[in-house]
């Protein structure tokens, strides 16, 4: 799937998360299922969740840490994709 940088991401209703030790935990509640996030996942989920699209989100990281361009657009991608097919986010489509 395809995620364009200027959607948005929402956490699904039946999710939960929570930090421990700079790291995080992802329970979806219906399924029982987890999925743990290092301290780089878990502030790439931080500021997913906080800020307008995928591209304000992926502008704030750039700013954050020493990593080319290229790469953190790979890692975002690849984190986004494990978060969609666990059911874990929705992605919302830009409204005109």
């Amino acid at each position: 799937m395809e995620v364009s940088f200027s959607s948005r991401v929402r956490m699904a209703p039946d999710v939960m998360i929570r930090e421990v030790g700079g790291e995080s935990v992802i329970l979806d509640l219906k399924t029982e299922r987890y999925l743990g996030l290092n301290a780089v996942g878990t502030r790439m989920w931080q500021v997913l969740m906080q800020s307008a699209s995928i591209q304000a989100a992926y502008e704030r990281l750039l700013t954050e840490y020493e990593v080319a361009p290229a790469q953190l657009e790979s890692d975002l991608r690849e984190l986004l994709a494990g978060l969609v097919e666990n059911a874990l986010i929705t992605i919302e489509s830009e409204t005109p």
